[in-house]
């Protein structure tokens, strides 16, 4: 591969071949602080948004994009007045957003997740809508504190609680709320502005998917900023479209599994053709996300 991936669909799901091809060069990704609170920020750069709280006793970080970057990311942090992350959790377990794992388990970092998560990657896995496989994650990557449905630190006097919502985006996803800043970190239940990748071949379901987006909207206001797992910082107003439209293609897809019909028939009769304008723009068209998706309806 030569040049800049040219696709979100390679910046989620290329995470080997970024690891591994030679030449691709670091600097070509720019990580970029966007400042949230004086406390909170989310970063961006290549595979799924970063959270950050920034306190006098550490660094709370959510997820971690890829390995290569993690030097990147660090620097970055340090620019915001943030120290060596001493808390980390994983909304979930590709690659996009665990591959920083390795290196900062090993500096010390803390490391958290649902426990499918570390199951996932103790394995290793392969994602069949896409031939890839991940390899196990050494032991050093692993998170050392698991959870099964949620999980609360109080932290300089702030709540931050990650929610497990199950057979969603996967098995094992989790959203981080901040109470009292009034921050949610969505994960990949939020992909801000485009068609989701939902991870049917490791429990996702786009049923899942609504379920998952009501419960951060349950805890959401006009005022509450939500960042998602990809695209950039939303509110309660972009959540609310992104579920209309997940319940959108849930009920035609439905109807049309309902009846019998294929994944490649249901692709035939173009039922999202009014929704590609808005959401097929980015890591997937509607014909795509349907082929990904139909298993899981």
């Amino acid at each position: 591969m030569t040049g800049k991936i040219g696709s979100l669909f390679c910046f989620l799901f290329a995470g080997l071949l970024f690891v591994a091809t030679v030449g691709y060069a670091e600097e070509e990704v720019k990580i970029t602080p966007v400042k949230i609170t004086d406390q909170i920020y989310m970063i961006t750069g290549k595979g799924g948004n970063i959270g950050l709280f920034v306190g006098k006793d550490g660094t709370f970080m959510i997820d971690d994009q890829f390995a290569p970057l993690t030097e990147q990311i660090l620097s970055v942090i340090g620019s915001v007045g943030g120290d060596h992350p001493r808390f980390l959790i994983n909304t979930h377990y590709h690659g996009d957003h665990t591959g920083g794992n390795e290196k900062l388990g090993r500096e010390g970092t803390l490391i958290f997740s649902h426990h499918n998560v570390r199951d996932r990657l103790k394995m290793g896995s392969f994602i069949e809508a896409f031939k890839m496989k991940g390899e196990p994650t050494a032991p050093e990557g692993l998170p050392v504190v698991t959870f099964s449905k949620d999980l609360s630190f109080h932290f300089e006097g702030n709540t931050i609680t990650a929610r497990h919502v199950p057979h969603a985006h996967t098995d094992g996803d989790c959203f981080i709320h901040f109470r009292e800043a009034n921050v949610i970190h969505a994960g990949d239940f939020f992909f801000n502005g485009l068609y989701p990748f939902i991870d049917v071949g490791h429990g996702g379901s786009l049923k899942g998917m609504i379920t998952a987006v009501d419960k951060v909207l349950a805890l959401s206001d006009e005022k509450t900023k939500i960042i998602g797992g990809h695209g950039p910082l939303g509110d309660k107003k972009q959540l609310t479209a992104f579920r209309v439209m997940l319940a959108t293609a849930y009920e035609r897809l439905g109807k049309l599994k309902a009846e019998g019909k294929s994944a490649a028939e249901a692709v035939a009769e173009k039922p999202l053709a009014d929704l590609e304008e808005t959401w097929g723009k980015g890591m997937f068209t509607g014909d795509r996300w349907i082929e990904l998706i139909y298993p899981g309806v």
